[in-house]
């Protein structure tokens, strides 16, 4: 276990020594997407009926911010590793590929949730938001971070270079976290589109989310969680692997 907490104390210590950057940032834009949004379209979109907009918008930029901060955490630790050569001194000592996947998404998730309730802390000042169902809310929270910390994870064995990762995420993470209902309800898109969206795990993180505050959801929070686990499963399972098989690590 010590090799376990020295390892997640250093990712933690990593992204909490330039606090201003990972963590302020993140919660000024989602501040601004709630000013440029809400204030400027709130009059005219009504989401739910007796539910307004900026309500309906702050869980899904929480949410939002948690699943990109987490991503970023992990992605971004491992391609840094990668470059400097310093991946060297995580993988000489004797660390099982299990430790080593699980203090990259723990503080993955630790980076996620502390992004995540900054924002929360600063929009709620602007809407009225209930406490529908906020173990729900965690649920979501918790999962949909580690699910993001472990495809980080992935994509950060996969990178071999900042451009990679940096299309990974513009061309992959950013578009599944913009049409995933942040901004909108699936139920306002045509038919094609709203059974596209179901296809967007990111979707169920969202609207799963969302109920815990609202109470409202476009998919059954059950079955969205279901989704979400199995996602997490899945590739918590093929980055293990690669994990195991040292797979642009080692090799």
């Amino acid at each position: 276990m010590r090799s376990f907490q020295t390892l997640l104390h250093k990712e933690l210590l990593r992204f909490w020594k330039v606090a201003v950057q990972t963590v302020a940032a993140p919660v000024l834009t989602a501040a601004l997407y709630l000013v440029v949004f809400a204030y400027a379209l709130g009059e005219r979109v009504r989401v739910y009926d007796g539910i307004a907009y900026a309500d309906f918008l702050v869980p899904g930029l929480v949410m939002m911010s948690v699943l990109q901060n987490a991503f970023a955490n992990s992605s971004s630790s491992l391609v840094q590793s990668k470059l400097t050569g310093n991946i060297v001194f995580v993988l000489l000592p004797p660390i099982s590929y299990a430790e080593f996947f699980a203090a990259y998404v723990l503080a993955s998730v630790v980076r996620g949730l502390v992004v995540g309730m900054g924002v929360l802390a600063v929009t709620s000042g602007f809407v009225n938001l209930g406490w529908h169902a906020p173990f729900w809310a965690l649920a979501f929270a918790v999962l949909g971070a580690g699910l993001l910390g472990a495809l980080g994870v992935l994509a950060g064995i996969l990178s071999e270079k900042i451009d990679q990762l940096a299309a990974f995420q513009n061309f992959v993470i950013m578009p599944l976290t913009f049409l995933s209902g942040v901004f909108y309800s699936i139920h306002s898109l045509p038919e094609f589109w709203q059974r596209l969206s179901h296809a967007n795990p990111f979707f169920y993180m969202i609207d799963g989310f969302r109920y815990g505050f609202l109470g409202r959801a476009d998919f059954p929070p059950f079955a969205s969680l279901a989704v979400v686990a199995t996602s997490f499963f899945v590739v918590s399972l093929l980055t293990l692997k690669l994990l195991q098989s040292g797979y642009k690590l080692r090799t």
